[in-house]
């Protein structure tokens, strides 16, 4: 599913879509477990709170949100700030949507 099929409305993909993939791909790349990535809201830490999350797996996530969700990710989107929570994460994750 992209981006693209992810789409509610021609105003733009839904959030919950978008939210829903974003936690499968971090159940998948970082082996976390459904039931605790299910828990996290916007303001779980990320990185530098999860020990699974580290600069290795920082691009892997990246590889499977460009390619889950039909987005790209260029080096100048990426900041700390993005990565320190699970709300900074979807934001960014719906803004490239957007884009897309």
């Amino acid at each position: 599913m992209t981006c693209e099929t992810v789409t509610a409305e021609p105003t733009g993909p839904s959030r919950s879509a978008i939210d829903e993939r974003l936690r499968a791909i971090l159940v998948d790349v970082l082996s976390l477990d459904a039931e605790r990535v299910e828990e996290f809201d916007a303001e779980t830490g990320l990185f530098g709170h999860l020990p699974e999350l580290d600069s290795m797996a920082v691009a892997t996530l990246f590889t499977e949100m460009e390619d889950r969700l039909g987005i790209v990710i260029e080096d100048e989107d990426v900041d700390g700030e993005m990565l320190e929570t699970y709300g900074g994460l979807l934001a960014f994750a719906e803004a490239k949507c957007v884009e897309a």
